[in-house]
């Protein structure tokens, strides 16, 4: 059971290492909106690459989806950012039950966006798990976990990448572990709800940048927003004119003596420099709504920006 890009080479590995996959459990696809419709989501794309067959129920803890899960009588399911819950008689519906591949440390970040709360949370280190499934969302005994340290220069998407192949063994040896099962011996290890932390799905309102944050606050957001929904500034050029968006695509530290400056305000007519909290950054690369991707030097050349223009704080009341 999977969607996204996530559960693809676990899956793969499962279909090359010998196990009989009896169905590809995916969301369905959604309404067509154009005449190009939306791209295929990439575990439905690697199940139709290799000719396995599909089942995508609106609702998996639907009845008549429950008694089509038993029909397979498949002896485990593996899920994997599949992005529904499994009540109880889902979870019935193997002999074994499921377990899930999860991109973080259990039982820390437990929810949709693992990944990026590690990120934007300014973690040294992450890692992926495994666990047998439970109703509880993320809740089930951990039979093993896998870690890594966290670059300095990686964006979510990346992290995301890299947490994805690291958890393939892992799969491939936690199902091992459950050949020998009885299915009534204590599974693997409980988590410690003390430690429970959670990993809500990203908001676009989330992304803005608050300047008035520190300098190693406003970088993981930046590389934790991507690649979605993006990191973004508002930037005031003309009073006569709207503010322009600017998409934040990379920043790095600036050692530029801004202490006259305030948070938002920029530095500088070479390097788009902007004070921060406790120093300056300086902005990369970035995209004006509606353009190319540039570098802070590009942009600066474009738009020659009026002495000590700054960027807007975040308004609490506007929708993103």
């Amino acid at each position: 059971m999977g969607t996204g890009p996530f559960a693809v080479p676990s899956f793969d590995a499962l279909r090359s290492g010998g196990h009989e996959i009896a169905i590809v459990v995916t969301k369905p696809e959604p309404p067509v909106k154009s005449r190009k419709g939306p791209p295929p989501a990439p575990t439905r794309s690697w199940a139709e690459q290799h000719s396995l067959p599909i089942f995508d129920p609106l609702s998996i803890n639907d009845p008549q989806a429950i008694e089509q899960l038993k029909s397979y009588a498949a002896d485990l399911m593996v899920v994997c950012d599949y992005g529904q819950i499994l009540k109880p008689a889902a979870l019935e519906s193997t002999r074994l039950g499921g377990i899930n591949l999860h991109g973080s440390l259990l039982p820390a970040y437990r929810g949709a966006a693992p990944v990026q709360r590690a990120l934007l949370s300014g973690d040294a280190e992450t890692g992926v798990s495994v666990i047998h499934m439970t109703p509880r969302l993320d809740g089930g005994p951990i039979l093993g976990t896998r870690t890594t340290a966290i670059s300095d220069q990686e964006t979510s998407g990346q992290l995301e990448e890299r947490l994805s192949h690291l958890g393939v063994e892992l799969v491939l040896q936690c199902i091992e572990q459950l050949t020998t099962w009885d299915g009534r011996s204590a599974l693997g290890n409980a988590q410690d709800a003390d430690q429970v932390t959670k990993a809500p799905r990203l908001s676009k309102r989330e992304a803005e940048i608050d300047w008035n944050q520190p300098s190693k606050h406003i970088d993981c957001l930046v590389r934790g927003m991507q690649p979605w929904p993006i990191a973004y500034s508002m930037l005031k050029i003309r009073d006569n004119k709207p503010a322009l968006r600017l998409a934040i695509l990379k920043v790095s530290q600036s050692r530029e003596d801004v202490s006259d400056l305030q948070p938002g305000q920029i530095a500088g007519q070479s390097d788009l420099i902007v004070a921060t909290a406790d120093g300056a950054l300086k902005i990369e690369t970035l995209r004006p709504a509606g353009k190319r991707d540039m570098s802070g030097e590009e942009f600066l050349r474009g738009y020659q920006l009026p002495k000590a223009t700054s960027f807007q704080t975040p308004d609490p009341t506007r929708s993103s």
